[in-house]
C-alpha cells in the first residue's frame, strides 16, 4: 500500500511543506511579462508590493517549482502510512491582504520606520568611516611596522576590496532569508575583525583583518539600501536614500580629522580602530533590539508561522518556504545576477561607471588632500584633515538641495497616479556632475600654490560635496526604481564595481599627484568627470525606451502598445 502510494505521488511534481505535508504543485507557468509590467498606470502599488514580491521570490535563490526527489522517500516512521496531498496548495499559501495590510513593512508605523532606518543607516556610517580611518593611521603604523606608504596604502584597498566581494555572499543571502541575520552577522563581523586589526601584531594581521573587516561590513553597503525600499514607498524613499548616501560619504571624510587627531595624541594609531569596533557593537547591540526584518518575503513567512500555531493546520505556508535550493541555481539565480544587471543592462553599467568614478575620487581625496594641505600649506596630520569639513558643507548642501525638490517629485507622483518615473530622479545628477568637475579643477588650480590661501581649496571641497551627494542620492533612487523588483541584486553590482574602482584609487593618487603636480592632476580627474556629465543626460532621453527593452527592469512609467 504504502509502495503503491509513493509510486504514484512520485509521478507527480511534489513539494514537502513546512508542517511535513506531501502537497503536489502543479508545474507554475511564470508569465514574466505580465509580473513585471503592471497592466495599468493605477497598479503601481500592487507592483511595487505584492508582484514584487511573488517575482522575487521565483527569480531570487531557488525555486518555487518543485522537483520530482530523486532519492528514495523516507519512511513516515511507527508503520504509518504517506498522508493524502493538500487538495490545493495555492488555498494555503498566505499572501499579504491587499496594498495597506498593516504586516507589510511599507505600512508600519511611521516612527518603527524611521527608527529602523535610522539604525541601519547609524550602521553604514560606522563602517563607512571605518574605510577611511586607517589613512589617518598610516604613519604611526609604518614606524611601528616598518613599511612604506605603498603598503600602507593596502590598508584602505583591502578595506574597499572586501566591501566589492561581500555582496556576493550577503546579497542572495538577504533575499533567502531577510535582510535582519546578515546585517547582525556582518556587523558582528566588521566589530571582530576591526578589534583584530587594532592588536595586531604583524603586517599580515593587519592586511587580513582589513579585508575581512570590509567584507562583513559589505553586509551593510549593499543591504542598507534595500532595507530603506522595504520600508519606504516612493513618497518618503528619496528622503530615506537622501540619509543613507550621507552615512556612507560623510564617515569617510569625517575620519582625516577625527583620527588624525587621535593617531597624534596619547591614544597612538590602535585606538583609531578600537574606536569604530566599540561603536559598532553598540549599534550592533541596538540592531538586535530594535530592528525587525523588511524582506516582505520573509515577512510572509513569520505570518505563516504564526497561523500554523493559531490554526493547528501545518500545511499553511509563504512562497519562500517552497524554494528548493541547490548549487546550480544558487549560482545562476544569485551569484551570477549582478553580474547580468551590470553587463547586460546599459542602465545599471553606465549609471555604475560613473557612480565608480565618483566613488574612487571620493577615495582618491584622503590621499590628496595631505598632499595640499601637508605639502603645499604645511599643516599637521589633525590639522590637514579639518578641511574636509569643506566636503561635508558641500555634502549638507547638495542632500538639501535634493530634499528641497521632494514636494515637486511628491506632486508629479500623485498626478501620475502614484507611479514612480526613474527618470523625475536625473536633473540633480546634472547638476550635481557639473559642480562636481567644476570642484574638481578649484581644488587643483588653488591648491597648488602656497601664496593661495589654504581656503581656497577648502572652498572648492564644498562643490565637490555637492556634487558627489546630488549624483549618488538620486543614483541610487535611479536604480532603485529602475530595477524594484531586483533591488539587493542591483544595489549588489554597484556595490561591487564602485568598491573595485575605489579600492585601486589609492594605490596610484599619491604617485599621480607628486608626477603630474596638483593642478595637473585635478585637471586630468576634472576632464574625466566632464565627459561623465551626459551620461544621465542620455537616461533622461532614452530611459524609458531603454527599460522597455529590459528583461530586468519594470517598464514603470512606460506606454506600452
Amino acid at each position: 500500500m504504502t509502495h503503491g502510494l509513493v509510486e504514484k505521488a512520485s509521478r507527480e511534481t511534489v513539494s514537502v511543506t513546512s508542517g511535513g505535508y506531501l502537497a503536489p504543485f502543479p508545474p507554475r507557468t511564470v508569465d514574466l511579462e505580465s509580473q513585471r509590467r503592471p497592466s495599468t498606470l493605477h497598479d503601481s502599488v500592487e507592483l511595487e508590493r505584492i508582484n514584487t514580491s511573488r517575482l522575487q521570490q521565483q527569480l531570487t535563490v531557488g525555486s518555487n517549482r518543485s522537483r520530482t526527489p530523486r532519492e528514495q522517500w523516507l519512511p513516515m516512521g511507527a508503520g504509518k502510512e504517506y498522508p493524502p496531498p493538500l487538495p490545493d496548495a495555492e488555498e494555503y499559501v498566505v499572501e499579504f491582504e491587499g496594498s495597506d495590510d498593516p504586516m507589510h513593512p511599507q505600512n508600519w508605523p511611521m516612527r518603527r520606520r524611521v527608527l529602523i532606518g535610522s539604525l541601519l543607516t547609524f550602521c553604514a556610517l560606522v563602517t563607512a568611516y571605518a574605510s577611511a580611518i586607517f589613512a589617518t593611521a598610516s604613519e604611526g603604523i609604518m614606524k611601528e611596522f616598518g613599511f612604506g606608504k605603498e603598503v600602507a596604502a593596502l590598508g584602505t584597498t583591502l578595506y574597499v576590496l572586501g566591501f566589492s566581494a561581500g555582496p556576493t555572499i550577503w546579497a542572495p543571502a538577504s533575499e533567502l532569508i531577510g535582510r535582519r541575520w546578515p546585517l547582525l552577522v556582518g556587523m558582528f563581523g566588521f566589530d571582530v575583525f576591526t578589534i583584530a586589526c587594532a592588536t595586531a601584531k604583524d603586517t599580515q594581521t593587519i592586511m587580513l583583518t582589513r579585508f575581512f573587516s570590509g567584507f562583513c561590513a559589505a553586509s551593510v553597503i549593499a543591504l542598507v539600501p534595500a532595507s530603506l525600499s522595504d520600508l519606504f514607498n516612493n513618497h518618503h524613499r528619496g528622503v530615506a536614500i537622501a540619509v543613507y548616501t550621507m552615512s556612507v560619504f560623510t564617515g569617510p571624510f569625517t575620519a582625516p580629522f577625527i583620527g588624525g587627531f587621535t593617531a597624534e595624541s596619547y591614544l597612538g594609531w590602535r585606538w583609531t580602530l578600537y574606536v569604530p569596533a566599540i561603536v559598532g557593537f553598540f549599534s550592533l547591540l541596538l540592531m538586535a533590539l530594535f530592528a525587525q526584518e523588511t524582506y516582505a518575503p520573509v515577512v510572509l513567512v513569520q505570518k505563516a508561522a504564526i497561523l500554523r500555531r493559531q490554526t493547528r493546520n501545518w500545511g499553511i505556508h509563504a512562497r519562500q518556504d517552497e524554494k528548493e535550493i541547490d548549487f546550480r541555481e544558487l549560482v545562476t539565480k544569485n551569484l551570477a545576477r549582478p553580474f547580468l544587471i551590470l553587463f547586460t543592462e546599459p542602465i545599471a553599467f553606465l549609471l555604475t561607471l560613473y557612480m565608480s568614478f565618483i566613488y574612487g575620487l571620493a577615495y582618491a581625496l584622503l590621499s590628496a588632500y595631505p598632499i595640499v594641505f601637508q605639502g603645499t600649506y604645511g599643516m599637521t596630520g589633525g590639522v590637514s584633515g579639518l578641511p574636509f569639513i569643506g566636503l561635508v558643507i558641500g555634502e549638507i548642501s547638495g542632500s538639501s538641495f535634493v530634499l528641497s525638490l521632494q514636494k515637486s517629485y511628491s506632486r508629479k507622483l500623485e498626478a501620475n497616479g502614484n507611479v514612480p518615473v526613474p527618470e523625475w530622479r536625473l536633473p540633480p545628477c546634472i547638476v550635481g556632475g557639473v559642480a562636481f568637475a567644476g570642484g574638481l579643477f578649484w581644488f587643483g588650480w588653488t591648491g597648488w600654490n602656497p601664496s593661495i590661501h589654504w581656503m581656497a581649496p577648502t572652498a572648492a571641497g564644498v562643490m565637490v560635496g555637492f556634487g558627489i551627494t546630488s549624483i549618488f542620492m538620486q543614483g541610487f533612487n535611479y536604480l532603485l526604481d529602475s530595477y524594484l523588483n531586483f533591488a539587493a541584486s542591483a544595489f549588489a553590482a554597484n556595490t561591487m564595481m564602485r568598491s573595485m574602482v575605489g579600492a585601486c584609487f589609492p594605490l596610484f593618487t599619491r604617485q599621480m599627484f607628486n608626477n603630474l603636480g596638483i593642478q595637473w592632476a585635478s585637471t586630468l580627474l576634472g576632464c574625466i568627470a566632464v565627459v561623465m556629465i551626459p551620461i544621465p543626460v542620455l537616461f533622461l532621453v532614452f530611459g524609458p525606451r531603454l527599460r522597455q527593452r529590459s528583461r530586468l527592469a519594470p517598464a514603470v512609467g512606460v506606454k506600452r502598445a
